[in-house]
């Protein structure tokens, strides 16, 4: 069953640790350097069973505003947050960081805790109460519980407690499916164990046994042991802090910010679509292309904003933005992101990343922009099936694979093939190669088959003496050359329609034929005429073309193709053509002294036609050539009996 997860936040040595170790008797600071400087610094995690039977799993963030980078990874896996607030202090810059954070990640629920109630007056706390009230007016906060507490004392910590369980008794929870994901918080090495990965578990769930891969990298592990809160255990689901043991990997092949997921079901990008959020609190407006720091996951990236409709973006005002980031990540739709500034550095804005893997976006022109925003108005307001059909028409002629659909969508196994049952079943969507269930949208099929009979229009206009366009020309004469099984499902659909014309391996459109002019009429006439004169021993092809001067050349070589093609001449060699009525006598005299005689070789050939070694050495190798003999040594024998 999924679970939720527990996150503080709030401003440094405002008491979050305190609070967690008062609650579960866990001390979340682990390191002797924490230890030392009485601060968080990394991560810290614990767990709270509460009355209702649920596990209640906590992320301790530190709240030093060196460490804010922490807190992101940390605040990435929240369900539900314990703003955490010192009474004798109260608002600070890092309490206003962090609740930015909170809100840019999509937090939704939580409670304010004033800690530190035993160091203050009950009216400076009345007092402090009417601040907090006022910060957080509007937000997800507004309406939370607020609760003063003494972790020295244990004053307010059951009612913590209590509301906390109140908060996870009113939870609808579900059977988490579909794959795993896990972002990675901590890569560490047990002696006699190997490599551990720690993380809260985001999505689906995953088992001993099973295989997961690493993000980027592509590296792949099976699952050796899991532990959700230090107790083995079988499987983890969604919302459980968890450890996890790795086979078959080492501790330099992971690093903290990695995603470990069900493997094929993430893909890496180095751009994202995603609207973005800046904050009202920055001082200044926001160019395009800034440099900035991409925190996703557990992990920071730099990289440029491009802002697709716009120049510039004011505070306080949302924007669709082209993330390019200098490394890839794997992320899936509806993911959450924080935007730091690159230097100084501070919390500037974030928001929900809506592609994972788009083109590259133009925004130079009115019409870029427009495009953009229709593309942005799909994200947005679109159905599954729109979004899908607008990936595949941005895939144009490659298309995606089911698998590669879902990592794009965020939608997989039987969801993904109810979806994909009426697009492909009314048409918009067409399956191209059906072995490896590759997708591709309808317009593109419809653009490829006017781009077909745009090229048969014009090469029959160029070519008029030849019959047809030879097919493998035809697709290689794309650039690039159009994939195989498409080119090949959309000429299938043509010649259903009967919208072009098949004969052996040319294609045509239908009606075109084959009309010589009355000049090209004499040139066919005068060809032929110098091979029906030449008979046996026609003039070689230069001759040939020297009594065709008064002919441009490129006319001259249409109508020889014609006369190949319409088999008025046959080619024995590069220079020989006979007319085939003198190869077929020249046959019958072979045949008839092979079949009396056994065989033949080159001179009895010659003795038997009459033919110098000019002619006679080419037309038996055309003969070989045609399976009419085969040479065996310095004899031709027929080839059948």
């Amino acid at each position: 069953m999924r679970e939720l997860i527990l996150g503080t936040a709030g401003h440094v040595d405002h008491g979050k640790t305190s609070l967690i170790k008062a609650l579960t008797g866990i001390d979340t600071d682990r390191l002797k350097e924490e230890k030392e400087r009485g601060i968080t610094i990394e991560l810290g995690f614990a767990y709270l069973d509460l009355p209702c039977g649920h596990r209640l799993g906590i992320v301790d963030v530190p709240g030093h505003e060196k460490f804010v980078r922490n807190m992101v990874a940390g605040a990435s896996g929240m369900d539900l947050v314990a703003f955490i607030i010192a009474a004798d202090e109260g608002i600070m810059p890092q309490t206003r960081e962090h609740f930015e954070i909170c809100q840019l990640l999509g937090i939704r629920d939580g409670l304010i805790v004033l800690t530190k109630k035993d160091m203050v007056s009950e009216e400076w706390l009345e007092m402090v109460q009417d601040d907090v009230h006022e910060f957080f007016k509007g937000s997800f906060l507004a309406d939370a519980p607020i609760v003063a507490v003494s972790s020295v004392t244990g004053e307010g910590v059951d009612q913590v407690r209590a509301i906390l369980d109140e908060k996870i008794r009113a939870t609808v929870f579900h059977e988490e499916h579909g794959p795993f994901r896990l972002a990675v918080d901590r890569v560490f090495t047990m002696k006699g164990f190997g490599t551990v990965i720690t993380g809260s578990s985001m999505n689906g769930r995953i088992a001993v046994g099973e295989e997961m891969e690493f993000y980027p990298a592509g590296v792949i592990a099976k699952v050796r042991g899991i532990q959700v809160h230090s107790k083995d255990v079988d499987m983890v689901e969604a919302g459980h802090r968890t450890a996890i043991n790795l086979q078959g990997i080492d501790k330099e092949q992971v690093n903290r910010g990695d995603m470990a997921a069900t493997p094929d079901s993430l893909v890496n990008s180095t751009l994202l679509d995603a609207d973005f959020h800046y904050l009202a609190s920055n001082p200044a407006k926001l160019k395009n292309r800034s440099q900035v720091r991409v925190h996703v996951g557990t992990r920071e990236i730099p990289g440029r904003l491009v802002f697709l409709e716009t120049d510039e973006v004011q505070p306080g005002e949302d924007a669709a933005v082209h993330l390019l980031l200098l490394e890839p990540v794997a992320v899936w739709p509806g993911d959450r992101y924080v935007v730091r500034s690159y230097s100084p550095v501070r919390t500037i804005g974030g928001g929900t990343i809506l592609n994972n893997a788009p083109p590259k976006r133009k925004r130079s022109t009115s019409q870029d922009r427009e495009h953009n925003r229709q593309v942005f108005a799909v994200y947005k307001e679109g159905t599954d099936q729109e979004r899908l059909l607008l990936f595949l028409r941005e895939a144009g002629q490659a298309g995606l694979t089911q698998k590669q659909l879902a990592t794009r969508l965020g939608v997989f196994g039987n969801r993904l093939k109810k979806l994909l049952q009426l697009p492909v079943s009314s048409g918009l969507i067409v399956v191209v190669d059906s072995e490896r269930q590759r997708l591709v949208a309808a317009p593109v099929v419809e653009e490829l088959s006017k781009a077909i009979h745009a090229v048969l229009a014009r090469y029959h206009q160029d070519n008029p003496l030849k019959t047809g366009l030879a097919r493998e020309e035809l697709r290689s004469g794309f650039k690039p050359p159009v994939d195989a099984k498409l080119f090949q499902h959309t000429l299938d659909s043509l010649l259903r329609k009967k919208e072009i014309v098949q004969e052996q391996a040319e294609v045509r459109l239908p009606g075109f034929a084959v009309t010589l002019q009355v000049d090209e009429q004499e040139l066919q006439n005068k060809i032929l005429g110098l091979y029906r004169q030449g008979g046996q021993t026609p003039p070689i092809l230069s001759e040939v073309m020297a009594n065709l001067r008064d002919f441009p050349e490129k006319q001259v070589n249409q109508v020889f193709s014609l006369l190949l093609q319409d088999k008025k001449l046959v080619k024995v060699s590069e220079s020989l053509y006979f007319e085939p009525q003198s190869l077929e006598r020249l046959a019958a005299k072979l045949t008839a002294f092979i079949q009396e005689k056994g065989e033949i070789d080159a001179p009895g050939f010659k003795d038997l036609t009459g033919l110098t070694r000019k002619f006679s050495i080419p037309i038996l190798e055309y003969f070989d050539r045609i399976k009419l003999t085969i040479r065996v040594g310095d004899k031709r024998v027929l080839r059948k009996g």
